[in-house]
C-alpha cells in the first residue's frame, strides 16, 4: 500500500520559520503553499514537506488536498506561562500583584480541592487555548494533586501538548492552600508535596504529549526544605521541566531577599537550590541585573515574558535589549488570569508595547516577525522543544492554525493595503483576536 494514503495535504498561504535565522528575519511566507503531513515511526502526525504548491504538487499528486483559499496556515502558538485555575479571575481589579493574589487568586484556588470543579475548569481552559490557536502550553495548576490530574486528563483527551505540575507552597499562603499532609501519613506536609510531585511525574511525564514541571509557586511561598527537595527532584528527573516566577515586582523582590539573605539575588536563590538549568522557565524576569542575566544564559534557563499581565498589574517592562545582549532564551506567555487575554495576538501586541517603553530601559521596536517567533518557534526553543513544535519544518508535530486575515472589516481593509510580510503580520498582531483563528489542527496518532 502506498505511503501516500496515510498522508494529507493542505493548500493555502504558508507561514513558517527558518530554524537558524535571526528572529527578525526568520519568517518564510508562501503565497500559494502546500503543507504535507503524515505519520512518523511512532505513528504521530508530523510535517513531511512544506513549500510552494508549484514545487511540491507533482511529488504528492496522490495525496488528498484540502484547499483553503485566502487563508494562512501557520504554526500553532506556544504559550510559556499561564495559570489554569485563574481563568475565573481574569479581569479582576487590584492594586498590584500581592493584593491581587490575596483578594482573587487564593480564594479561587481553594475551590480546586473539588475534583469535579477541577475537571470543569480544565475542560474550559483547554477549549479556550485551542479556540485561540494555542497548541502547546506550560501552565500552573494548584497545590491540590487533583487539579494536576484533571488538567492532564483533559489535555490527553484533546491531544494538546501540555506541561504542568503540582504547585509547591508550604508557607506564607492561606492554610487551606498550603501543601497538605495525607491523613495518617508518617511524613510532614512538605515531604508529602515532594512525594506527590514524584508520583505525578511517574504517572504523567512523557505520556502521549504530556510533560511534568516541578513547580514552586515562587521562592517566598516555599521553605528551604521544599526548595531543596524540589532541586533534588529536578536532578533525579533531568528531562522534566521546572517553572516558577522571579523578579516580577519590587515588593516581591524585597520579600524574597529578606527570606533568603544568603543568596546573591532573588534569581540566585533558585540556583542555590538546584532549580536553574535547561528546561527551567521563569516567568517575568523584569528586574534582573547583569549578573542575573549572565546566570540565566549560563544555566540554560529561559524567561516567560508576560506583557499583558505586567501591564495590567503595573509590574514593569521586560528588557529585550539586555536579554539579547546576555543571550538567554525567552518566549511569550499569556499569564491568565493576571494576563488579560488568551489571544496570542493580544499578547504579541502587548510585547510590542513593552519593547517600545524607553524610560526604564532601552526602548526598541520588535519586528512583527520577531513577535510572532516569540510565540511559536522561539517559545518552543526556550522550552527545549525546537524541531518538535512551534514550526512547520519537516519532522515537527503537525500542530497548525488556519488564519483568516479578513476576519473583520477593519482587518480585511488593512490587509488589502499591506505591501510586505511585516505589514501583513503586524496588521494581524494589532487588529487580530480569536476571530482570526478559523481552525486549530492538533497532531494525532
Amino acid at each position: 500500500m502506498s505511503e501516500s494514503v496515510h498522508m494529507k495535504a493542505y493548500r493555502a498561504c504558508l507561514l513558517y520559520f527558518l530554524p537558524d535565522a535571526e528572529p527578525n528575519q526568520a519568517a518564510v511566507f508562501e503565497d500559494d503553499g502546500l503543507l504535507v503531513v503524515g505519520p512518523n515511526e511512532q505513528g504521530l502526525q508530523v510535517v513531511q514537506a512544506v513549500g510552494s504548491y508549484q514545487a511540491l504538487q507533482a511529488r504528492f499528486a496522490q495525496v488528498p488536498v484540502t484547499h483553503w483559499p485566502g487563508r494562512i496556515i501557520a504554526p500553532g502558538f506556544v504559550d510559556m506561562h499561564s495559570h489554569y485555575p485563574q481563568t475565573n479571575v481574569i479581569g479582576s481589579p487590584a492594586d498590584g500583584l500581592l493584593p491581587w493574589l490575596e483578594h482573587y487568586t487564593f480564594p479561587e484556588e481553594k475551590r480546586f480541592a473539588d475534583p469535579e470543579y477541577c475537571a470543569k475548569a480544565a475542560s474550559f481552559f483547554i477549549a479556550e487555548l485551542l479556540r485561540n490557536g494555542v497548541t502547546t502550553a506550560l501552565t500552573f495548576a494548584t497545590s491540590q494533586p487533583c487539579s494536576v490530574t484533571a488538567l492532564f486528563e483533559q489535555a490527553q483527551a484533546q491531544r494538546l501538548r501540555l506541561i504542568t505540575g503540582l504547585c509547591l507552597m508550604d508557607r506564607h499562603a492561606p492554610a487551606d492552600l498550603l501543601n497538605q499532609k495525607m491523613p495518617h501519613a508518617s511524613v510532614d506536609a512538605t515531604e508529602q508535596s515532594l512525594l506527590d510531585s514524584e508520583a505525578l511525574i511517574q504517572r504523567w511525564h512523557g505520556v502521549d504529549r504530556l510533560g511534568y514541571a516541578i513547580t514552586p509557586r515562587f521562592a517566598p511561598t516555599s521553605s528551604d526544605a521544599q526548595l531543596r527537595g524540589a532541586g533534588e527532584l529536578a536532578a533525579q528527573y533531568p528531562d522534566v521541566w521546572i517553572q516558577s516566577h522571579v523578579a516580577e515586582n519590587q515588593a516581591e523582590i524585597a520579600w524574597a531577599r529578606a527570606l533568603f539573605p544568603a543568596s546573591r539575588s532573588y534569581l540566585a536563590t533558585y540556583a542555590d537550590f538546584g532549580l536553574l538549568r535547561e528546561r527551567a522557565i521563569y516567568a517575568h524576569c523584569i528586574y534582573l541585573n547583569a549578573e542575573d542575566r549572565t546566570l540565566m544564559s549560563a544555566s540554560g534557563a529561559a524567561a516567560a515574558v508576560c506583557p499583558t499581565s505586567n501591564l495590567f498589574l503595573g509590574s514593569g517592562f521586560f528588557d529585550y535589549a539586555a536579554a539579547d545582549e546576555a543571550g538567554f532564551a525567552y518566549g511569550l506567555g499569556n499569564d491568565v488570569g493576571g494576563g488579560t487575554s488568551f489571544s496570542p495576538f493580544h499578547t504579541m501586541l502587548a510585547a510590542y508595547t513593552v519593547g517600545r517603553e524607553g524610560q526604564s530601559k532601552t526602548g526598541l521596536s520588535l519586528s512583527p516577525q520577531h513577535l510572532w517567533w516569540q510565540h511559536t518557534a522561539g517559545a518552543a526553543q526556550a522550552l527545549g522543544l525546537e524541531g518538535v513544535v512551534g514550526n512547520l519544518q519537516p519532522g515537527c508535530e503537525a500542530d497548525f492554525v488556519v488564519l483568516n486575515p479578513q476576519a473583520t472589516p477593519l482587518l480585511a481593509r488593512r490587509k488589502a493595503l499591506a505591501n510586505s510580510l511585516d505589514e501583513l503580520l503586524f496588521a494581524l498582531i494589532v487588529l487580530g483576536d480569536d476571530r482570526v483563528v478559523e481552525h486549530c489542527h492538533i497532531a494525532t496518532s
